[in-house]
């Protein structure tokens, strides 16, 4: 039976730092998006759609998340009670923000993705990013699709995109945040997606999603992958 320390852990195994604060509050704040989304925007262009005349009380904003000596996290639930966890890396010289995976069988946690100086991801496809938001699950940090979306987003690389990714994504970006054009925005985040771009996805022999990101830990030629196995549970857990 999951219980409430499942999803909302004071530590995460095999993951070092923190201490870990569960701060749900914080994706109800408008402004945090901004800052969130901001390895999404890969031009001065992106840049004024996100940040609009929003840009000096989103730096202020993020200015207080990032100078915490606790980590803001935030968790997502996963089929067969596997977890994803976003956690907000505050060390002074070494900020940034990981996405681990963890189930309560494993050792430890595994890392998808990182949005950082040295970004390592993708680490979700459009289809999985979109079965992630809308699971629904409980317990969780929010089932607000709209704010799951957003806050997995740094972590998408696909170049295969569905006609209705962008209107997916401005309603995400209207519900939850003030920017002026949310369609211009999506378009323009779906576009660059994330710090390394879109990647190609395809299925391994044992039916696993891969992709062939040159900094993706779901990709089987890299030699820092995950385990073929782990990269199969991984794959399950976050299977559309």
């Amino acid at each position: 039976m999951t219980n409430s320390a499942d999803l909302h852990p004071d530590r995460i195994p095999g993951y070092d730092g923190g201490p870990l604060t569960h701060q749900t509050g914080v994706l109800d704040e408008p402004l945090f998006w901004l800052g969130h989304l901001y390895s999404c925007a890969h031009s001065e262009g992106a840049e004024e759609l996100l940040f609009g005349a929003d840009y000096d009380d989103a730096g202020e904003f993020q200015r207080r998340l990032w100078e915490q000596a606790n980590w803001p996290t935030f968790t997502i639930p996963l089929a067969d009670d596997h977890r994803l966890h976003v956690v907000y890396r505050t060390f002074t010289d070494e900020s940034g923000t990981d996405y681990l995976i963890h189930h309560p069988d494993w050792e430890k946690a595994e890392l998808l993705a990182q949005d950082d100086g040295h970004f390592m991801g993708p680490a979700l496809s459009w289809p999985e990013l979109v079965a992630v938001a809308d699971n629904a699950l409980p317990g969780g940090s929010t089932t607000d699709p709209h704010a799951r979306l957003l806050l997995l987003l740094p972590t998408l690389g696909d170049d295969e995109l569905p006609g209705d990714a962008v209107e997916r994504l401005a309603a995400a970006l209207r519900a939850c945040t003030r920017v002026e054009d949310p369609g211009a925005l999506g378009a323009v985040l779906l576009n660059a997606q994330g710090a390394t771009g879109p990647a190609h996805w395809t299925t391994d022999s044992r039916g696993s999603s891969v992709n062939d990101g040159a900094y993706s830990f779901r990709n089987p030629a890299n030699h820092f992958a995950l385990p073929v196995d782990r990269m199969a549970q991984v794959a399950s857990a976050l299977a559309p």
